[in-house]
């Protein structure tokens, strides 16, 4: 796959379409609803565990479209023990040879858990589909299955999600080049990323027919402008909460016991411990 180089002249990007984007959403806002949205997650999250529900929400979209920062704020507060996301790496040479869905049903949570797929079974709709990765046939296989296996998981009292986060093709340039100047984030940009630039129709064409297929009444796609990455997750998180029937558990009172006397226990002398080195001290103040 040849390595692709993005060209910062703005003039050769189409024009922004500034209803998709409305104004950015001030920061102080953001952050005070983030607090409130994630204080509700703790509680959503408390109540699958103790209620035995099981939660999948699949985050799909352009490169850079802000599908993993939306994951990221949704989990950071959560009990990782009841909220885990599923990556998953390229297939490997055994798994190619199963049926396709296996490897992902593997990741299905079991009661009192939720699992986030970050990219999920839809590869073969989108990056498989558009590459090559797939044969034809492989694909219009996936598109018959695809909405038989969601409904099994529904039927069976899964909460499915489904969100897909559209990002124009302005902004997912602005976001590229952003991370080619930005060393701390360049691991984010694969040559398929930006070789996916060259494809942005046949992406386009892709998930249009990916939608017709599997956009089911019982398990819709929603589809979230993501332009303004703040926008974006303020919105999925709300929506999130409002599809999962939680109720807020009422917090019991904790009082913090006292502490087990030392009963004759002499602590070792620090000098027989190797220590961390103190960097902090070395920093100006």
């Amino acid at each position: 796959m040849p390595n692709q180089k993005l060209k910062a002249d703005p003039a050769k990007r189409p024009r922004h379409d500034e209803s998709r984007s409305p104004h950015r959403l001030p920061r102080k806002v953001y952050e005070a609803e983030l607090l409130r949205l994630q204080e509700e997650l703790v509680k959503m999250a408390e109540w699958v565990r103790d209620s035995g529900a099981r939660v999948v929400a699949v985050f799909e979209g352009r490169d850079a479209a802000g599908k993993g920062g939306t994951i990221k704020r949704i989990t950071e507060h959560l009990n990782p023990r009841v909220a885990r996301i599923a990556a998953l790496p390229t297939p490997t040479e055994r798994q190619k040879t199963q049926w396709y869905f296996q490897r992902y049903a593997k990741q299905l949570p079991a009661a009192g858990e939720i699992v986030l797929f970050d990219r999920s079974w839809y590869n073969r709709a989108g990056i498989e589909k558009v590459l090559g990765f797939c044969t034809p046939e492989q694909h219009r296989l996936f598109l018959r299955q695809c909405p038989i296996f969601e409904r099994l998981l529904v039927e069976d009292a899964i909460h499915l999600l489904k969100y897909w986060f559209s990002v124009s093709d302005e902004e997912q340039a602005r976001r590229f080049e952003a991370r080619i100047e930005d060393p701390m984030r360049r691991w984010k940009l694969s040559p398929t990323d930006l070789y996916s630039r060259t494809r942005w129709v046949d992406y386009s064409r892709a998930k249009d027919e990916m939608f017709v297929y599997t956009d089911i009444a019982e398990a819709p796609w929603f589809v979230g402008e993501a332009d303004d990455k703040r926008r974006a997750r303020i919105n999925c998180m709300a929506h999130l909460l409002s599809r999962i029937p939680y109720r807020a558990k009422k917090l019991e009172g904790i009082k913090l016991p006292k502490r087990q006397r030392e009963e004759g226990y002499v602590r070792p002398p620090p000098d027989i411990y190797t220590y961390v080195p103190d960097h902090a001290a070395t920093l100006g103040t």
